[in-house]
């Protein structure tokens, strides 16, 4: 029975040893990723890396727009004197934010269907347009083109819901709005 001790634990003795001979034996990329140590992980962070460094660049287009290099303008030929032929001018390419508000006076569900009709018409006017609410009377709109939101801009102050529009810092108010009447007003005081 000694015998038979001995011998058992002298084959476990050699089956560990060959089994931790085996592990040391194994190259870090065919280890099971239980068994790997943080020098494994290291290399394997390294290898991904470099893989990362030899794909082709992206072409300027498909690159996100942040990343993108900046078109060249010709100033000379833009009238500098007129905001929306920069805006248009610098914003082309670019993504572009305005804000819109619709008069007080409007219930907000009414104010819903009407920026809802808004940007289908200026979708149907071929200018690309994203609607984002922001409270019941108000909502961003996001030009993937930013040079259209110059015609967005002026379909947008000729409607008799609008009460202004915010575009690059400055606030449009909208034809039939009160605060366009009372500048109106006092132009003709003076």
């Amino acid at each position: 029975m000694k015998f038979s001790v001995i011998i058992l634990l002298s084959f476990y003795l050699i089956l560990s040893v060959y089994c931790e001979e085996k592990k040391k034996t194994l190259s870090w990329k065919d280890k099971n990723i239980m068994d790997m140590n943080d020098a494994d992980f290291e290399r394997l962070l390294d290898q991904w890396e470099e893989n990362d460094e030899e794909k082709e660049e992206l072409a300027p287009d498909e690159l996100p727009e942040h990343l993108r290099p900046a078109k060249k303008i010709d100033f000379s030929k833009i009238d500098t004197t007129n905001p929306d032929e920069l805006v248009k001018a610098t914003k082309t390419g670019k993504s572009l934010m305005m804000f819109v508000d619709v008069k007080q006076d409007i219930p907000d569900d009414e104010a819903e269907k009407i920026m809802k009709i808004w940007q289908t018409s200026l979708q149907n006017n071929h200018i690309v347009i994203d609607r984002y609410p922001i409270e019941g009377k108000r909502s961003i709109f996001m030009f993937k083109e930013g040079s259209q939101s110059i015609d967005a801009k002026n379909f947008l102050i000729e409607q008799p819901e609008l009460d202004h529009v915010s575009l690059e810092g400055q606030t449009y108010h909208g034809k039939y709005s009160s605060q366009q009447k009372s500048k109106g007003s006092k132009k003709s005081e003076l």
